[in-house]
């Protein structure tokens, strides 16, 4: 069988899942129940909608536990104080600028699991953070994208 990729996380990013899957575990589920035990005193349950409503939230809620226990269960943690301050890695933020257009973006490189480019956090296995992964402020990386080729200057690189 072919191993499984380690999900890389920072440790704010493994705190996040741990807090989420308590909450599920301890409040969410706890809430679900209640709505199916008091749609259930309604009486017929073959045409109660909050009854199908609760058991449908009680699934995604279900499924969500399972999915958060893969990603912890394989998850490797990165000690970002052991990592080089001074080139690009994991767990810092980049400060780029787009050669042609001059238009600056900041993003914090993580691990897919943590990625939100929304957010302002892309991941390390992304075509923009492969290419500024071991780079210094200063200089200029060409990405190829699947929308296209593109030329960033590193402004800043800063941990935490």
């Amino acid at each position: 069988m072919a191993e499984q990729k380690k999900n890389i996380l920072t440790s704010a990013g493994l705190k996040k899942l741990e807090d989420e899957l308590n909450d599920l575990r301890v409040f969410r589920r706890r809430e679900v129940a209640q709505k199916i035990k008091e749609a259930r005193e309604q009486g017929d349950l073959s045409e109660n909608a909050e009854y199908d409503a609760a058991k449908d939230e009680q699934r995604d809620i279900e499924a969500r536990i399972e999915e958060i226990e893969k990603i912890l269960k394989n998850s490797e943690v990165i000690d970002e104080d052991s990592l080089d301050k001074e080139t690009v890695n994991f767990g810092g933020t980049v400060h780029i600028q787009d050669i042609d257009s001059k238009e600056e973006y900041k993003y914090m490189i993580v691990g897919s699991t943590e990625a939100d480019v929304l957010n302002g956090k892309i991941s390390n296995e992304s075509p923009v953070g492969k290419a500024l992964i071991g780079r210094k402020a200063g200089q200029t990386v060409i990405v190829n994208a699947p929308s296209g080729t593109f030329n960033y200057k590193i402004l800043d690189f800063t941990r935490g």
